[in-house]
């Protein structure tokens, strides 16, 4: 198994860091960034396509919940399921960088931000 490093490319589109996670520590999973399977996530395409290293580079919703690509119904069972909330995730991006989330998740150990 992979050991888990702070690494900014391990950070996915909607927040979550890829680098924690347990499908890509098993090497199931090569992250968002370079899961070409990944074309059903919208989230994913619209980054994409906008050139954004994650939602927290969107100044269309400041408020990411208000984006329905990002809360969409999949991702309010997968946050229920996971405990996982992504929006804290994209606000601590917003709120110490890209790197600094990758450090904190690393620290932490965490695929995402739990949810309260």
């Amino acid at each position: 198994m992979k050991e888990i490093i702070s690494n900014t490319g391990l950070v996915a589109y909607c927040g979550l860091y890829c680098g924690a996670c347990g499908a890509y520590l098993k090497d199931k999973c090569p992250g968002c960034h370079d899961n070409s399977k990944a074309t059903w996530c919208k989230i994913r395409l619209c980054c994409i396509d906008n050139h954004y290293k994650s939602c927290a580079d969107c100044r269309e919703f400041p408020v990411v919940k208000d984006c329905k690509k990002f809360n969409n119904f999949i991702s309010k069972i997968f946050g229920l399921v996971f405990r996982s909330d992504r929006a804290a995730c994209i606000k601590q991006i917003r709120d110490i960088g890209i790197s600094g989330h990758a450090d904190n998740m690393t620290q932490q150990k965490r695929h995402s931000i739990k949810r309260q």
